[in-house]
This record gives C-alpha cells, sequence and structure tokens, in this order.
C-alpha cells in the first residue's frame, strides 16, 4: 500500500503555488513524484525518460512502469504499456471486466502518445494525470484528443496536465542531450548546453 500519508521524494523543480494547494493537488504532486522517480530510473538506463504509476480507488499503486524500447529494441514499449502489461497479467489483481482501468488513475511524467492514449480509452481508464505534454506524438491534445473523440461505446476520460511539468521537461532535455551509442552514425552532442528554461504550459493546473 502507497498513500499520500507516505513520504515520496518531492521534485526540487516544483513551483510554489501563490495560494495553498487543494488537497486533491497534493495528492495528484504525491504520485506523479512516484512516475518521476520511474522517469529518472528510465533516464540511468539510457531510455527517454518517462515513467508512470496507475494508482486504485483506495490510493494504491497497483503498477509501476518506466520506458523499455532500447532495452528490449521494442517502438511499443513505453511506460504505459508496460504497466498495463503487468496489471492484465497479474494473478493477485481483481479488475473489473470488460474494463479493467475503470475505477483507476494513470499518472504520467509525459502526455501519453496517440498509441498509448487510444489503449487507455479502450479500456476505460478513469483518469490521466501527466507533467508535460507531447507536441510531436501526443493523444490527450498535444496531437490529437483521442481521450475526448465521440464514439459510440468507449467513455471520454478527463486528462490533466502540468504535475511535475519542470522535472519531466528537464529530464527529457537531459535525455536528448547524450549520445546515442546504439545509433548507426551517432551525434556528438559535445557542445550541447542544457536549456533549464521552460516555456509556459497551454492551460494552468487545476487546483495549483
Amino acid at each position: 500500500m502507497c498513500s499520500p500519508s507516505q513520504q515520496s521524494q518531492p521534485s526540487p523543480f516544483t513551483s510554489p503555488t501563490q495560494t495553498p494547494p487543494s488537497p486533491q493537488y497534493e495528492t495528484d504532486m504525491h504520485y506523479i513524484n512516484l512516475a518521476l522517480a520511474q522517469a529518472r530510473e528510465a533516464l540511468d538506463a539510457g531510455e527517454v525518460p518517462v515513467g508512470c504509476v496507475f494508482v486504485d480507488s483506495e490510493g494504491e499503486v497497483v503498477a509501476s512502469a518506466r520506458n523499455r524500447t532500447n532495452e528490449l529494441r521494442n517502438a511499443t514499449r513505453h511506460a504505459e504499456l508496460e504497466a498495463i502489461d503487468h496489471l492484465l497479467s497479474s494473478p493477485s489483481l481483481s479488475l473489473p471486466r470488460p474494463h479493467p482501468l475503470s475505477s483507476l488513475t494513470l499518472y504520467v511524467t509525459v502526455e501519453p502518445c496517440i498509441m498509448c492514449s487510444s489503449a487507455l480509452r479502450q479500456l476505460e481508464i478513469s483518469r490521466v494525470v501527466y507533467g508535460c505534454s507531447n507536441p510531436r506524438f501526443g493523444g490527450c491534445g498535444g496531437v490529437w484528443a483521442v481521450n475526448e473523440l465521440p464514439h459510440p461505446r468507449e467513455r471520454a476520460y478527463e486528462a490533466l496536465e502540468g504535475y511535475g511539468r519542470e522535472e519531466a521537461i528537464l529530464l527529457l532535455r537531459r535525455f536528448y542531450m547524450t549520445e546515442n551509442i546504439k545509433a548507426p552514425t551517432p551525434k556528438s552532442k559535445a557542445r550541447r548546453v542544457l536549456k533549464t528554461d521552460i516555456p509556459p504550459m497551454r492551460t494552468p493546473t487545476p487546483g495549483s
């Protein structure tokens, strides 16, 4: 059991707010910090630093994962799908069928891509909270709002941006400054400098 009352690693990049944050915001930040820990682990492993956790209605983390695309040489091994595979194959979890994610919230450091957003919708995720937007592949508004598209059978789901956003962005920047030793012709990045300026978000973070 992992609840907000337990100590989580605070993000040094979380911006202070002018008013006391709401209890829901503090709860969401607790879990996004757990996802950020997964993203840091991915960065250390040479993966695109994206991490996630799935949390049930009782506040228990039921699955956590990070990107493993380089490790497994499989472009579909995003953090979200890694965690979903664990959820669906775990004999100790009793998830409702045919919508196993209907009582869960996903916390992920980067906006889910179109592929992952579609999978989350088909499995009827309850809610998604993420750090930074994904302007190239985002499926929750970054490119295409898969989570909100009209559909005769699949329900839409709420997707909230901006939780742990600054650290999520800086983790990605750190990754893209490193040399990809697996590339056919690695590009030299020795002269690249880590930029620490953070662009404004599309919309304010709710509850902050």
